[in-house]
């Protein structure tokens, strides 16, 4: 397993512009993110592309029948990239603060949910590759019909469909599918793992829970926090974002180990338990997922490939935000890449 990461300042402040409503108790979005990757790569690619007969088709109903399906989840077909024609595919992993997609333009104004931070996963056209692109929470971007701002602010003003056309518009590349999770998923997920053993490159105390530098075995709430902290760090989110990086690492190694695949129990309480709080777009069905599942039968934990959105360190934005600047120069290169399906040498030029 591949990890390629930007490194920068920190930034401690979350500046952008809050819609006016009551506010909800939120959670950090990368650890909802994580959560996608894991049911929606490993969990249901290991119970429907790997398990056959009945027992598949169980598990395969369960989670269409607990899944929240997202009946808009793009934007206008007029305001899209092209979709491509060699088969690779893109899928947008995103947190929300509550189960489905309930972020709309209404009266009331937009919502004040937000995805603290994306993941892209690229699937190469012939099923070696999986690319997993962190997006940083405080990227500065334009979103359409609102200028420049954060892209977490691209939910809270849009929903999914703002979202996928501010993502697609910045990586001129088409969004195939979208998926949402609620934080009480990612628990339900570790704790139905037996937890996960974790290596952390730095020692420190977040919200009550203790790591030590070196190996740590995390169930639910520690790992919740080991994957949210950033003000422990220096260079703040990007510390966070290995650490995510490293986490899903973990979760690759157990859902594929003989213990998980050899346990019909354990694999029912993973998919049960990540797929009630799971909200995908309507086409995102076990079908779907069980065709994926079996085109990538052959894929490793080493052909997972992590990686950051490039960027250029942080600063101040013309209004005074703390923001994570695009790096220019590479953002380009990540376009053709992705639109070639030649992330292996786009990656080559990170390093």
């Amino acid at each position: 397993m591949t990890d390629i990461f930007n490194t920068g300042p920190d930034d401690r402040h979350d500046d952008t512009p809050e819609p006016t409503r009551k506010r909800k108790r939120r959670m950090s979005g990368p650890v909802k993110t994580l959560v996608i990757l894991a049911s929606v790569l490993v969990g249901v690619l290991v119970v429907v592309g790997v398990i056959g007969g009945v027992y598949a088709m169980n598990l395969a109903r369960s989670y269409d029948q607990k899944t929240t399906k997202i009946p808009e989840a793009f934007p206008e077909e007029s305001t899209r990239p092209a979709a491509t024609s060699d088969g690779s595919m893109n899928i947008l992993l995103m947190g929300s603060d509550s189960r489905a997609d309930e972020t709309t333009i209404d009266e009331a104004g937009p919502s004040d949910q937000r995805t603290d931070t994306m993941m892209l996963m690229h699937v190469d056209a012939d099923r070696k590759n999986v690319y997993v692109m962190s997006i940083m929470r405080d990227l500065w971007v334009p979103i359409p019909g609102h200028g420049e701002a954060k892209i977490n602010a691209a939910f809270a003003y849009g929903g999914a469909p703002l979202t996928v056309q501010t993502v697609e518009q910045l990586l001129q590349t088409r969004i195939d599918h979208v998926a949402i999770i609620d934080f009480e998923g990612f628990k339900g997920m570790t704790d139905a793992l037996g937890g996960v053993d974790v290596f952390s490159q730095k020692g420190f105390t977040a919200r009550g829970t203790t790591i030590v530098e070196g190996l740590n075995h995390l169930q639910g709430e520690d790992a919740l926090n080991f994957v949210r902290e950033r003000y422990a760090f220096t260079d703040g989110d990007y510390t966070r974002v290995r650490n995510q990086q490293a986490f899903m690492t973990s979760i690759v190694d157990k859902v594929i180990s003989r213990d998980t695949l050899t346990d019909p129990a354990k694999i029912s309480d993973f998919v049960g338990s990540v797929s009630e709080y799971l909200s995908v777009d309507d086409t995102l069905d076990a079908g779907a997922l069980a065709k994926l599942g079996v085109s990538l039968r052959g894929l490793s934990k080493e052909d997972i490939n992590f990686f950051t959105v490039p960027t250029s360190g942080t600063g101040t934005s013309a209004d005074g935000q703390s923001i994570v600047n695009l790096n220019t120069e590479a953002i380009p290169r990540l376009q053709t890449a992705l639109k070639d399906d030649t992330m292996e040498s786009f990656l080559l030029t990170l390093q």
